[in-house]
């Protein structure tokens, strides 16, 4: 087995340290360890070994000959302006290795099956609201409000998660692997937004499959995917409180957010692409949820349950459970330390409780 130069710079960049970083840590020069990641020179052992120690990874990590479960132009990636690109490098890295742990729980536990219609011909605002309706159609969702996206998103199939130290830098992301991941943003408060996130990312996977994102166009028709999977245009057409007179009914529109947990803002924005609201009425509304505070913030917000991912932490208890197959055994067959599992997962994982001795009982 030959040394993989690119296990090295995945390594690197999930823990997001640079060439002179880890050059430092392990008395080299940035250009060795440059060398190291191309494939122009080859490490001794004990190089193997400091590597390891310091990435966080056991030996074997850096002769995985594996093709990478995910590639570039597999992430919907939504960065903030201000976003670095190295902080995108490392959610890519952090996409890639949740990849690989999605695929090593698919070998062993019977998840739900990936249910991802493909709608990648829709591109109007008119065959978007029926890619929409036909997903909840597929999903058995009626026309109803949605009672918790994480818990539909994990439904059909897709790994939802959060990258802790990177929320307040990445908004939220998705990446179509065999099993599509859904990565969310912890630092918006807001149950609404984050809802309306998930719808995003899910209209990423059911309308730009192998398609570029990141533009305007593609932003905005997973935007209007969101809203449509939300509240469908029938339902807005029938129970959205019309405003009185030239007004919006504030107090109405209140509880019906309350109803379909969708923000007051994005409530509007929908009426006025459905036409249900003028454009005077909508700039109206939206000064007023500014003059207000409720830009980044609704007053209703706290009323609104929190939703949260649960098929990863209850894939580790079941094979725990089940399977006596713990965090360190799951952590060994990706050949990483249990401490970068932690950190890729967000939780602590399950502890072997038995006297140390080598449970791995994972087949690669």
């Amino acid at each position: 087995m030959e040394f993989n130069g690119s296990e090295l710079r995945l390594a690197r960049v999930f823990n997001g340290f640079s060439l002179e970083e880890v050059a430092e840590a392990v008395g080299k020069t940035r250009q060795y360890i440059h060398k190291l990641e191309t494939g122009q020179a080859m490490p001794t052992d004990s190089m193997i070994i400091e590597l390891g120690l310091f990435l966080r990874v056991l030996p074997g990590f850096f002769f995985n000959t594996s093709r990478c479960v995910s590639s570039e132009e597999q992430f919907h990636f939504r960065k903030l302006f201000t976003t670095r690109a190295m902080v995108k490098q490392v959610a890519m890295a952090r996409g890639e290795m949740l990849a690989r742990l999605a695929a090593a729980f698919d070998r062993e536990i019977k998840l739900p099956k990936v249910d991802i219609p493909d709608f990648g011909n829709a591109a109007t605002s008119e065959e978007i609201e029926v890619a929409a309706e036909n997903c909840r159609r597929e999903w058995g969702l009626g026309m109803g409000p949605i009672t918790d996206m994480n818990r539909l998103a994990e439904h059909i199939g897709v790994m939802v998660t959060s990258f802790h130290s990177l929320s307040k830098e990445v908004d939220a992301l998705s990446v179509a692997t065999a099993r599509p991941l859904i990565v969310r943003n912890e630092a918006k408060e807001s149950v609404c937004r984050q809802r309306f996130d998930i719808g995003h990312e899910l209209g990423h996977l059911v309308l730009h499959a192998g398609v570029p994102t990141g533009d305007r166009d593609t932003e905005g028709q997973a935007n209007r995917f969101s809203g449509s999977l939300l509240i469908p245009r029938s339902m807005m057409a029938k129970l959205f409180p019309r405003p009185k007179g030239s007004r919006l009914d504030w107090n109405a529109i209140s509880e019906f957010k309350l109803t379909w947990k969708m923000s007051k803002a994005a409530i509007l924005y929908r009426a006025r692409k459905l036409e249900l609201i003028t454009d005077e009425q909508y700039k109206t509304g939206a000064i007023t949820l500014r003059r207000t505070g409720e830009a980044l913030g609704e007053r209703e917000d706290y009323k609104i349950p929190p939703e949260g991912p649960e098929l990863l932490s209850k894939s580790f208890q079941f094979l725990a459970q089940r399977k006596e197959i713990f965090g360190g055994d799951v952590a060994a067959l990706l050949n990483i330390k249990p401490s970068l599992l932690e950190e890729l997962v967000g939780f602590p994982i399950p502890k072997d409780p038995r006297p140390k001795k080598n449970h791995l009982a994972l087949v690669a």
